[in-house]
């Protein structure tokens, strides 16, 4: 019964977790790049028709993933398997879920028309907001499956929590999202090439605070 409990716990997530990811995807890599060449009216059709749905689905499967990420936090508690990996993971998820609903949806109700407000001043907070979600998403991913199926799985790195190793990733996890409320579109973020290979380079010093510093 715990292996079967773990297998569904783990299947809602992750199936939540695909439909949230691949739109976050889809807007940052193909409509948002779409939309800076159509034309006017094919812009409008955009935020008529295509944005509403879109968002629909990527708000309400940000939120259950992090429900059914909460769940699997409890069951792994109880499991006896927490570590530092998961932890950052879960913060990192925790706070782009709260990206979606506190700073993209509601700007983003403002550019498809269902709130009144400064276009001009909602534009950039939804974009920037959703560049920190990309930024963020590469090491969240590899923290919730290396955190697994990792070291941590025979009880290497992963299983002894360094407080120095969870300071640092703290801090780096506190100076991307404080950006994200109150900065600017960096320029490392503002291409879909630069939020890539950004979020492959974060990745890395995330898993080598993570594994290294002790």
């Amino acid at each position: 019964m715990a292996y079967l409990l773990d297998v569904l716990f783990r299947y809602a997530h992750i199936v939540f977790g695909v439909a949230w990811i691949g739109l976050l995807y889809y807007f940052n890599f193909v409509q948002t790049e779409y939309v800076k060449e159509a034309d006017d009216g094919a812009k409008a059709d955009v935020m008529a028709k295509l944005a509403p749905r879109a968002l629909w689905w990527f708000r309400w499967a940000a939120l259950f993933t992090f429900l059914t990420g909460l769940i699997l936090l409890w069951w792994v508690s109880n499991q006896q398997r927490f570590n530092l990996g998961i932890a950052l993971g879960a913060l990192m998820g925790t706070i782009m879920m709260l990206n979606v609903w506190g700073i993209i949806w509601p700007n983003q109700k403002i550019m498809i028309g269902l709130a009144e407000g400064d276009k001009t001043v909602a534009g950039p907070k939804a974009a920037l907001a959703s560049r920190t979600n990309t930024l963020l998403s590469l090491p969240m991913l590899y923290f919730m499956v290396a955190s697994v199926h990792g070291f941590a799985a025979s009880g290497g790195a992963w299983a002894s929590v360094s407080t120095t190793a969870l300071i640092i990733g703290l801090a780096i996890i506190v100076v991307i999202e404080a950006n994200a409320i109150w900065g600017k579109m960096l320029g490392l973020i503002q291409s879909v090439s630069g939020v890539i290979t950004s979020s492959i380079i974060l990745t890395i010093i995330m898993a080598g605070v993570v594994n290294y510093i002790s």
